[in-house]
C-alpha cells in the first residue's frame, strides 16, 4: 500500500526544496540539491542488479512507495504536488472524463486526440506544483508544450535537453549558476522495460543509467546532494495479455486503465453483479476491488475522493497479483509492452530514495 505520510514519493518535493525532509530514508545535505527521477527503476530491480550497477549500489538511503496506481502520470504528478493521486486527480493512465477515456499522457481521447482545450490541464489537475516554489526542471525538450506538463509541472523553469548528455551537462550548468533545487527526469530504464522486458536489453540500460547517475555526480560542484528515485517499478508480464472470462466482459460497458490496474465499468446496475463475476473468475490471479473498497482501504487518499474524481474511474478494479495484465482491445500503443507496471505488487510500488554528496 502507498504509505502516505511515511515514506512515499508524496515527501520528496517538500526535501528537495528544503521545507521537511519528512521520514525518507535518506536526506539531502546543506548545499544545492538535485533530485534524479529515473522513470521505472524500482527497488527490487535495484537490488537485483546491485553487481552491475556501482554508483547507484554505494548509495545512501532505502525504498519508499509510489502511489497507486503504480504509474506514471499519477506518480509524477504526485511528486510535483506532494499530493495522492486522489487530491490530485491524475488518478492513472487512462480516466473516463466526459464520457470517453482520456489518456493523461497523450492528453487526448480517441475523438479528441489533443484536448488541451477541452479538457484544460489546469481544471483536471488544479493544484499548483512545487508548493509555491519554481525549481529548475531539466526534462526531456519534447514535453514542453504537452498537456501533461501543464498539468505537473506548471510553475517550475523548464530546462529541456535532447540527449542524456546535455541532461547532465544542464543540471552541471544550473548548479554552478547558483541554483539551489533541481529536478531531472529521464525515461530510458521505463522505456526499454516496456519494449524488451526485463532481460538482457534492460540490464543493459540500467548499466547506462547507473553511468548516467555518475555523470552527473561528476558534474556538480562539490557539496551538491544528488538524490535518486524514480515513480514506479516493473514487472516481466511477456506479451500475452489475460481476457476477461466472457461472464464478466458482458456485465461491462467499458474499460478504463491500463493492464495492470484495469477498471471495469459496469452496465447500468450490474456493479454488484460485476464484482462478484470478476471476483469468481479472476481472483485467483487479482486483487479484486470495488471502487468502495478501494476507497475505504485508502489506496488513492487517506482523505477520501472528490466526486469528480471518483468519477473519473470504474466500479470493480482488477489489480494483478501475478506478471500477468488484463487486456483491453482500445489500450494500444505503437509496439508490444513487455514489461509492465501499475499493480500493487512490491517490484512495482517500491522505489528507490537514495543519496550521495557530491
Amino acid at each position: 500500500m502507498p504509505a502516505f505520510g511515511n515514506g512515499c514519493i508524496t515527501e520528496l518535493m517538500p526535501a528537495l526544496l528544503g521545507i521537511d525532509d519528512g521520514p525518507l530514508p535518506a536526506r539531502f545535505g546543506d548545499g544545492p540539491r538535485v533530485l534524479v527521477v529515473l522513470d521505472g527503476l524500482g527497488w527490487d530491480q535495484l537490488q537485483a542488479n546491485r553487481d552491475l550497477l556501482p554508483t547507484l549500489a554505494a548509495l545512501d538511503g532505502g525504498p519508499i512507495t509510489t502511489v497507486a496506481p503504480s504509474t506514471t502520470a499519477a506518480a509524477l504528478t504526485s511528486i510535483a504536488t506532494s499530493l495522492p493521486p486522489g487530491e490530485h486527480g491524475i488518478i492513472g493512465y487512462r480516466m473516463a472524463v466526459d464520457g470517453e477515456v482520456f489518456n493523461s499522457l497523450r492528453w487526448g481521447t480517441p475523438n479528441r486526440p489533443d484536448a488541451r482545450s477541452t479538457i484544460p490541464p489546469r481544471s483536471l489537475q488544479p493544484y499548483e506544483p512545487f508548493l509555491g516554489h519554481q525549481p529548475i526542471l531539466v526534462t526531456k525538450a519534447e514535453f514542453r508544450r504537452s498537456g501533461f506538463t501543464d498539468a505537473h509541472l506548471r510553475g517550475g523553469r523548464l530546462v529541456g535537453y535532447r540527449t542524456p548528455a546535455i541532461m547532465v551537462h544542464e543540471i552541471g550548468r544550473v548548479i554552478r549558476e547558483g541554483e539551489q533545487a533541481v529536478y531531472a527526469y529521464y525515461d530510458g530504464v521505463d522505456k526499454v522495460a516496456h519494449e524488451y522486458g526485463l532481460g538482457s536489453a534492460y540490464r543493459s540500460e540500467l548499466v547506462f543509467a547507473d553511468r548516467l547517475v555518475a555523470a552527473v555526480l561528476d558534474a556538480v560542484p562539490a557539496g551538491t546532494t544528488v538524490m535518486v528515485t524514480a515513480d514506479h517499478g516493473q514487472v516481466d508480464c511477456g506479451t500475452e495479455l489475460t481476457p476477461l472470462h466472457p461472464e464478466v466482459e458482458r456485465l461491462t460497458g467499458l474499460l478504463s486503465g491500463e493492464a495492470r490496474f484495469r477498471w471495469l465499468h459496469a452496465n447500468d446496475g450490474a456493479a454488484a453483479d460485476l464484482l462478484a463475476a470478476a471476483t469468481e473468475y479472476h481472483g485467483h490471479h487479482a486483487w479484486v476491488r470495488s471502487i468502495d473498497e478501494l476507497i475505504d482501504e485508502q489506496w488513492f487518499s487517506t482523505r477520501g475522493l472528490p466526486d469528480e474524481v471518483r468519477g473519473r474511474l470504474g466500479d470493480v478494479a482488477l489489480v494483478p497479483i501475478e506478471p500477468i495484465g488484463f487486456a483491453d482491445p482500445d489500450d494500444t500503443g505503437p509496439f508490444e509492452l513487455i514489461g509492465r507496471h501499475g499493480s500493487a505488487t512490491s517490484a512495482e510500488m517500491l522505489v528507490p530514495c537514495v543519496v550521495a554528496t557530491a
